[in-house]
This record gives structure tokens, sequence and C-alpha cells, in this order.
């Protein structure tokens, strides 16, 4: 006798995919373990489900979910859609998007011999510096003296990106509009001032301003003053990952509806002795090049020797689809994926195998509703170290399979150098630049092929290529891992 196949609610069916989501990363796990390091919990969370399930074919049965109650005749809420309409960005190959954009195409590089530091005394004397910086054309005078760098750079960047969305702050609508900035540490710079002031002068002969300007939630404060921005404001500190991750944490927000615009994305400032000496005693940047500082940064090419330090800031104007439909705003693309996962595995390796970083790119998918198999391109970490280069064409590989060898990834690094808690959001930019100019930046420096790294980095040229769907990846010191997905903007058809 045919048995009646059991229906379930949309909740329970929710609550029924998250729970095989998970039991396909406690697999994921235990292919990863080495023997003898103890049982996954795969088959318990698969007992578990299938008992739910089965269980509910009785009449009296449900899944364990709480579904929120529904007032009678009360319609769902429409899902709230994030695009980006403005784009702002100062770093080392130009103080705007434009110029940016016409640097990367060419495959030009802005790494130079460091200039805002003394490296005679350390291995590594190349750095990725703003050049020619002048503050007072993004600001007034007294308020850059009371800021760091990085925040000067944080507030040059969202100035630009609201100019570019053309938006304006009007009335009450300032509560909608927030800030979600990220950065590594926001004040190497003005700490290492601070301390030498100390010791050579005496503490009391600090400049009052030495706190406010140092706290690493300045730059986002100091947006949010400087455009008048009074809604959702938050910083996210997670080592290199910060800023992909802010950039999908303000995306949430407004999809949640605590937000209608937020100005996302992330700077640095790091070039100092104090960051110099800190960086060269773990053996983490390159020194091989000092002498031809164009060269120096060569992600995923055998020869690399590690990162290049540089400094900016970028920013992103994240909006609700509906605010930026009804005041006619230009969209660069929608952001429909996002993921964050923690190796908790080393205080500066990545997990070997990848792990970390295929469930933030397998989260960032789920979250998309999207298959490996729809991302265009993406724009890689490729930091130009022996560790993380490996390890992100390993996580790659196992995220998208025999795909992989077919998917463009090149490394924006390779011309700007490392931005730190900055990198993913000049990264954003430039990912959003090429799908708005179906064109791939390449990976410059790529002249030695690494027998393991194996897939298509660009080398060397950009590439005309149409993208539709992009991911963008950033992992941090800590383990931190984080996975953002643009996507083009299709308007919705009408029912």
């Amino acid at each position: 006798m045919d048995q009646k196949r059991p229906e379930f609610d949309k909740e329970q069916l929710i609550e029924i995919k998250n729970r095989l989501a998970r039991l396909g990363m406690s697999l994921l796990e235990a292919e990863n373990r080495a023997p003898g390091e103890g049982s996954s919990s795969f088959d318990s969370q698969l007992d578990d489900l299938l008992a739910d399930i089965v269980h509910k074919a009785s009449p009296a049965a449900n899944i364990t979910t709480q579904p929120e109650p529904v007032l009678l005749g009360e319609e769902e809420p429409k899902p709230r859609r994030v695009v980006i309409t403005g784009l702002g960005t100062v770093n080392p190959l130009a103080h705007n998007v434009e110029d940016f954009w016409n640097g990367l195409k060419k495959g030009q590089s802005g790494i130079a011999r460091m200039t805002l530091t003394d490296p005679t005394n350390y291995p590594t004397h190349v750095a990725g510096e703003v050049k020619e910086w002048n503050p007072k054309e993004w600001m007034d005078p007294k308020d850059a003296r009371r800021m760091s760098r990085s925040s000067q750079f944080a507030v040059a960047a969202a100035r630009q990106a609201v100019q570019d969305a053309k938006l304006e702050v009007e009335g009450d609508m300032a509560d909608e509009y927030g800030v979600v900035w990220g950065t590594g540490n926001c004040a190497y710079p003005e700490t290492e001032a601070g301390v030498r002031t100390m010791l050579d002068k005496g503490g009391m002969k600090l400049s009052p301003f030495f706190i406010p300007i140092i706290l690493p939630n300045m730059p986002t404060a100091q947006i949010a003053m400087q455009l008048g921005f009074k809604g959702y404001n938050s910083t996210i500190i997670t080592a290199c990952a910060s800023s992909t991750q802010s950039i999908g944490e303000a995306a949430e927000i407004i999809k949640r509806g605590d937000a209608e615009v937020v100005i996302s994305g992330g700077g640095e400032a790091p070039i100092s002795e104090l960051g110099l000496a800190g960086f060269c005693v773990m053996r983490a940047m390159s020194s091989a090049r000092n002498e031809s500082p164009t060269t120096a940064s060569r992600p995923f090419d055998k020869d690399r020797d590690g990162f290049v330090p540089s400094e900016g800031a970028s920013a992103l104007v994240l909006e609700n689809l509906d605010h930026a439909l009804a005041r006619g705003a230009h969209i660069y693309a929608e952001i429909v994926g996002f993921g964050a996962t923690c190796d908790a595995y080393h205080l500066v390796a990545p997990e070997p195998s990848g792990l970390g970083a295929v469930r933030s790119m397998r989260r960032a998918l789920h979250s998309a509703k999207l298959s490996p198999r729809d991302i265009d391109y993406i724009n890689a970490h490729g930091t130009s170290t022996d560790l993380n280069d490996r390890m992100e064409t390993v996580a790659v590989k196992k995220v998208f399979g025999d795909y992989a060898y077919q998917i463009p990834m090149s490394s924006t690094k390779s011309m700007i150098g490392h931005l730190l808690g900055g990198a993913g959001g000049v990264e954003a930019v430039a990912t959003l630049l090429m799908m708005k100019n179906e064109m791939i930046h390449p990976t410059i420096n790529y002249e030695t092929p690494d027998e393991d790294l194996d897939l298509d980095y660009v080398p060397n040229r950009a590439r005309p290529f149409k993208i539709k769907v992009a991911m963008s990846n950033s992992f941090g010191f800590g383990g931190q891992n984080a996975s953002i997905i643009f996507k083009e903007y299709v308007a919705s058809q009408p029912a």
C-alpha cells in the first residue's frame, strides 16, 4: 500500500534545509580529519534528522522548529534586496575610482620604495603608499588634524561614494543611514608617535586627541559625523577579513530592516616603523625585491616571498533596492551572498586544508541560493605569501571541483599590495568595476608557475570577460574568513 507523502510547511522545509547544510559541513570536516583524531558527529546528526522526518509522517508530529506567529490575513513581508549605488577609493594606484580602474586594466603597480618611514634597518623596503596625499581636498583641515591617517582615507572614500551615488541626507532619513566599516588596527603611525612623545617628553605632553584618534571605531564615527549619518553604526575588526565582512554585515542590516542605506568598506594606514618591525619579525613580508618594488607582489607565482604592506580605503554605498529605485539611483550590482567563518586553528597561519575558507564560500553560495557553477569570477585574497596562496587554491578546488579550472581568479594585491583590514573594500570596488566594464584585471608579476597552484590566475594581461556573478574572498590572521557574492542587477519581473 502506498504511504502518503508527508507535507511540510515553509518553516519546516527551511529547518530541514539548514540541518542538511550543517550535515554537509560535518561530512566535510570528517573527510579532512586525520585518522585517529576522533569520530565525526555526522552519523548522530543524520540519525536525529531522519527521526524527525519519519516522525512527521504521524499526524501529531512536528519538525522541531518554532515559526513566527502570523496575524490572520497578514501577508509575509517582501524580502529586501540590497544593491550597490556608489563607490569611492583612495589607494596606492589612485585617489578616485576612475583612475583606479585605468590603472587596474593596464596592469600598473602602485608599489614603490617606502617613504613614510625609514626602512634601512629592516628586511622590507617596499610598500604601497598613497602618493601626494592632501586631506584638505576632502575635509576641513582642523578636522583632519584630529583624525588618524586611516580615518582621513575613510572620510575621503566615503565622500566619493556618496557623491557617486548622488545621495542626499534629508531630514529624518539620517536615522535610516548607517555606517559599517572594517579595519585591522587603524592607527599604527599615530600610536607609534604617541609612544615616542611619552618616552621623550613625558606622558602629559600627549595630545588630548591621542585616544580618540587611535580608537579603532573612529574611522566609522568620523564618516558618520562628516556625512551626518545618524543610523546604525558599527566597526568590524577581523584582521584582513574586516572589510569583506563589514560589507556582508551591512547587507544583512539592510535586509532585516535596520537601515535603508549603509556606507561600508574599510581602510588601513599601517606604514610606520611600528608596523614594519612587527611584520618583519614575523617574516611575513616580501624582502627579495627591494631593488624592483613593482615586482615584489606576485600572488600565486612560484617565487613569491611574502606580502607587500599598503594603505588606503574604499567605500561602497549599500542601499535597499526599493529606496534606490525610488530616487532613480544608478545600480552597480546586487549583493546576494555572504559567508563568514573561523578556522579556530592558529594565530596567523591558515588551516592547511582550507576548511574554514571552504565553509565561508559555501555559506555565501548557500545564502545566495546559487550553485558553484553560477560563479563567473573570483577575486582572490591572493596575498603573495606561500601559505595563503596555497591554501586558497586548495579551498577553491574543494568548493568548485573540476569547475575551478574554468573560473578566472585574479589578485588585486598584485598591483596595490595588501591593505590588511582595508583589503576587502578595495577588492570589492575592483570587482564591481570589472563587472561594469566587462573586463578582468590581471594578476601581474606571474612569471613562474607553481606546480601545485594550477588554476587560471589571469596572468599579466587584462581579459575581456562578461561577469554576471562574482565572488570576493578575504582571509585574515586568527583564522578569519569572509566571502561575498555580487550579482548583476536584474529588475524583478511583474507578477
